[in-house]
């Protein structure tokens, strides 16, 4: 292409001009020193970053926000739709500062606090997340605290607060812990109906898991079935739930097809889960070498499955539990030469309970004791639950002292006896004839806040009766009777045991409170035993005065009440008609009389019709018929110098 002359010049003076190149700037992330000394110092920066950007979000997000339009809500929303939860990024600021704060409450073992403090905060300026509702929710699982839970989740539900699929999960353990499967199973029907979210794996986890341990595999394998269909992979951790309820059904073939099952979905099945269940099939078929066999595939050398934690300690219980305790101790030693937290996780709180389970089997209680002390060594922490499985074996092996050694030991380590622990200490006591600290044991229960149902006091009472102690026993009715609902094998009980000591007054004193607070419990047939037992003593007369007295009583006492309604009702009426106009009444002299200033009006109740009657009634008493309208004039002139006088006399009320 041919070019002008002015051009070609234009050309060849840009292609000979020197250029200066210019680096360009270098980028932001240049800046910021890019290698630390240890991955530590790397860390700690990236959360002093991450803090920072929380408290003082960048000045362009800051712009983007105020440029952005408000927008107007969706006229098509529908108000009865589930609210969707909050995201993690909602946990910054003064909410993060919150769930810090609660956290702390729930590391030092201070629940009630932490959960008044989530209460409190709802209705706050800084309203907790549902991550910070979790947290407490958890920690009140982890020490059973079931209704503690259930009323934290009533109060967030009614304060709308959001729940996510973690509150789900945490209330369907709640309902399986307690065995309420039909309640829980009505849950998971609710999440998977109504919830704007899915439910996840571990949701299935849990409940399958809960209904194994209840003893309903093939509801359990029903549901495995919904999960798969919902498009979830195999999981082993499921299917090793599923083959442990084979085997506590004794069912060797449920295991093995549910192991073949996985295999076909998973090909080579590389987690160690199921290996523990696998050999308890082998063992239950009485295929000892097989059971071995696949022990050492598993944990050997070179071996390719993945062993957890949980995967260690089915093995181990399949091990103690089938006569090869030697061998346990052995891998249990393995175990604790390759825990190194946080790299390798070898073992948990689990382990040692299997341990401990087997030393008690093979009579090793000091053992058992020994290897439960050495947690702390591993950074792992005793639970309530495993002090009572240990005080359980104590106990149920005449080794009290023990057992009550390691109960003082629970105050120390921080963890919480439970209604179980005293009951077993309680029991235990009774059973050595050390009545009186049984009963001690019952009244630290009372006294801690726990909540012993009918059958411990049942208990309490029958093992005070059998050693004489009736006052006792009698003392502890007066305490619970207003906190339990007994029931009438419990009243004939104790008045039997009343009756055989001559306490006869007693007895009727019992019945006295019972008419006073439910009469309905003072049944046909406890009338009739009452009055078998009276009839002995030729008393039994007085009862049936007692009854009479009692109703008498509570006749008058509605008399009393309804005379009462009654003289309210006039007052109010009185009080009303005073602060109606005179003119009303046909009364000349107070026609003209100056209103009384009142500073708390009298309250009128069901009055208007009875002004109205009246109004009606004195239609006809006009100052016309009873003189002329000179007259009227005069007298209230007459009058008028007095009324003066009492005006400025007159005061605020």
């Amino acid at each position: 292409m041919a070019l002008s002359k002015a051009s070609f010049f234009t050309q060849l003076k840009t292609l000979t001009k020197p250029h200066l190149h210019h680096p360009p700037p270098p980028p932001l992330l240049s800046l910021r020193h890019l290698s630390f000394v240890t991955p530590e110092e790397a860390a700690a920066e990236r959360r002093r970053r991450k803090r920072r950007l929380r408290i003082e979000p960048p000045l362009s997000s800051l712009r983007h926000q105020q440029a952005q339009p408000r927008q107007n809500p969706n006229p098509n929303h529908n108000p009865n739709a589930p609210k969707l939860p909050e995201p993690v990024s909602a946990l910054s600021g003064n909410r993060l500062n919150l769930h810090n704060r609660i956290l702390g409450l729930i590391r030092v073992n201070d629940l009630d606090e932490a959960a008044l403090l989530t209460r409190h905060s709802i209705y706050s300026n800084c309203r907790p997340t549902i991550f910070t509702v979790n947290s407490v929710l958890a920690a009140l699982l982890r020490q059973s605290r079931y209704s503690d839970l259930l009323s934290l989740h009533r109060f967030i539900t009614q304060a709308g607060v959001a729940a996510n699929v973690v509150t789900h999960n945490l209330l369907i353990n709640a309902y399986l812990d307690c065995r309420k499967t039909d309640t829980a199973l009505e849950h998971y029907k609710q999440l998977i109906n109504d919830a704007p979210f899915n439910p996840s794996p571990t949701t299935y986890r849990i409940l399958i898991k809960g209904i194994v341990d209840n003893g309903k595999v093939e509801r359990a394998l029903e549901l495995k079935e919904e999960m798969l269909g919902k498009g979830f992979a195999a999981d082993p951790v499921v299917y090793s739930y599923l083959m442990l309820g084979h085997v506590r059904n004794l069912n060797a073939d449920g295991v093995f097809e549910l192991y073949e099952e996985l295999k076909e979905k998973l090909g080579d099945v590389d987690d160690g889960v199921v290996v523990g269940s696998l050999m308890k099939g082998y063992f239950l078929r009485g295929m000892e070498k097989e059971a071995m066999q696949c022990y050492a595939e598993a944990v050997g050398e070179g071996s390719k499955i993945r062993m957890s934690a949980v995967a260690f300690n089915s093995v181990l219980d399949a091990l103690s539990k089938n006569g090869k305790f030697d061998e346990a101790m052995l891998l249990f030693e393995r175990m604790m030469a390759e825990y190194n937290p946080p790299r390798r996780l070898s073992m948990n709180l689990g382990s040692f309970n299997v341990m401990v389970d087997g030393f008690c089997t093979a009579g090793r209680f000091k053992d058992a004791i020994e290897v439960f002390r050495k947690m702390g060594e591993k950074r792992c922490s005793a639970d309530t639950l495993s002090y009572n499985n240990l005080i359980e074996q104590l106990c149920n092996n005449g080794m009290l002292a023990e057992a009550e050694e390691l109960y003082g030991e629970m105050a120390n380590k921080g963890v919480n006896p439970d209604e179980f622990t005293y009951v077993l200490l309680m029991d235990t006591c009774f059973k050595e004839n050390r009545t009186d600290d049984g009963a001690g044991y019952f009244r630290k229960m009372v006294e801690t806040g726990l909540r012993p149902n009918l059958a411990v006091y049942s208990k309490l009472v029958d093992g005070l009766v059998k050693v004489g102690k009736i006052d006792e026993a009698k003392s502890f009715y007066d305490l619970m009777v207003k906190k339990l609902k007994m029931d009438e094998a419990s009243y004939k009980f104790l008045m039997k045991a009343l009756f055989e000591v001559g306490k006869h007054d007693d007895v009727l004193k019992m019945i006295g409170d019972m008419l006073d607070d439910d009469a309905s419990e003072f049944t046909t047939d406890l009338q009739e035993f009452v009055k078998e037992e009276l009839r002995k003593e030729g008393r039994e007369e007085d009862v049936v005065k007692l009854m009479e007295d009692k109703e008498r009583e509570k006749a008058e006492a509605q008399a009393k009440e309804a005379a009462a309604t009654e003289a309210a009702k006039a007052s109010a009426k009185a009080a009303v008609s005073s602060l109606l106009p005179s003119k009303l009444f046909g009364s000349k002299d107070t026609e003209n009389e100056p209103d009384v200033v009142i500073g708390n009006t009298v309250e009128a109740i069901s009055v208007n019709e009875e002004v109205e009657d009246v109004e009606q009634e004195s239609i006809g008493d006009s100052p016309a018929e009873s003189g002329s309208e000179e007259a009227t004039k005069a007298h209230n002139s007459a009058d008028l110098d007095v009324k003066s006088d009492d005006r400025a006399e007159q005061v605020t009320v």
